[in-house]
């Protein structure tokens, strides 16, 4: 099943080379694995393209410990055996489906619609758990082992991955999905950002900002760079601030550098900036 063309929405621009990967991968019908520094819209992307093309979002947050059979379903025990019990549930204690509950990647396949699934973060998991999630996706099918159910997709879902490459992952996985790496916006593209947060913004506070900004991230030794959700919020300062002149920028003082950087050696650093 092939989606619509997505171009982006509203209050997500991106570039066309990211725009033909996400569109190229729902055609195919394989999972899109993105990486990227944090704060380059890896996580909102999924959220962008469930906007675009009007479908639901299910969110898979991946943890260290999480097993795939999380993510799949969960069979409530404890429900069950309370239910035995005390003998004051609506539920039949003999039907064991009762007491079993999807979980997102169970909810994507079982939904009426197509979902736009994120697996977020896959890097945190074991190879094991990230091998077996592809086989459960390519087959589009898993087994309730507790009832000897398989349950197999209603519609494929539009397959979204995000690592932050704090742990390799396996051969097999990387041949499976389509890959793309979202570089940090270059100004062109971050002034075509800040145009879609702040329409009508004072054209030298937008661009004397966001000079700043790269430079400020260029700053040798920074632990933590600020991304773009830093800078939007910092233009949203500089814009609210009625004792903010322009001048200060132009003179190379930065206002406000907490809202940029949120590590103190960093912060250090920014307060010590000249240009």
């Amino acid at each position: 099943m092939k989606s619509g063309n997505f171009t982006g929405t509203e209050t997500y621009v991106l570039d066309q080379e990211l725009s033909q990967i996400v569109n190229v991968s729902m055609a195919l019908e394989m999972p899109l694995l993105l990486k990227g520094e944090p704060g380059t819209g890896k996580t909102r992307l999924a959220h962008a393209v469930a906007e675009g093309l009007g479908m639901d979002l299910i969110v898979l947050n991946v943890k260290s410990s999480m097993k795939l059979v999380d993510a799949l379903y969960h069979y409530d025990t404890l429900t069950r055996l309370n239910d035995s019990r005390f003998g004051d549930s609506r539920r039949d204690v003999s039907n064991i489906e009762e007491y079993i509950r999807m979980g997102k990647i169970g909810q994507a396949f079982t939904s009426d619609r197509r979902m736009v699934l994120l697996i977020d973060e896959i890097d945190k998991a074991d190879t094991d758990f990230q091998d077996d999630m592809l086989d459960v996706l390519d087959q589009m099918e898993f087994d309730i082992t507790e009832i000897d159910k398989r349950v197999k997709a209603e519609h494929r879902p539009v397959i979204i991955i995000t690592s932050n490459s704090k742990k390799d992952l396996s051969d097999p996985f990387l041949g499976r999905c389509n890959f793309h790496h979202i570089a940090f916006p270059d100004k062109e593209l971050m002034q075509r950002i800040v145009d879609v947060h702040f329409p009508g913004i004072n054209r030298t506070l937008a661009v004397n900002a966001i000079n700043m900004f790269y430079r400020l991230r260029a700053l040798p030794n920074i632990e933590k760079k600020p991304a773009t959700r830093e800078l939007i919020n910092w233009i949203r300062a500089l814009e609210t601030d009625p004792g903010f002149n322009i001048d200060e920028l132009l003179s190379g003082r930065v206002p406000f550098p907490g809202i940029l950087f949120k590590r103190s050696e960093d912060l250090k650093k920014a307060k010590s900036f000249s240009l």
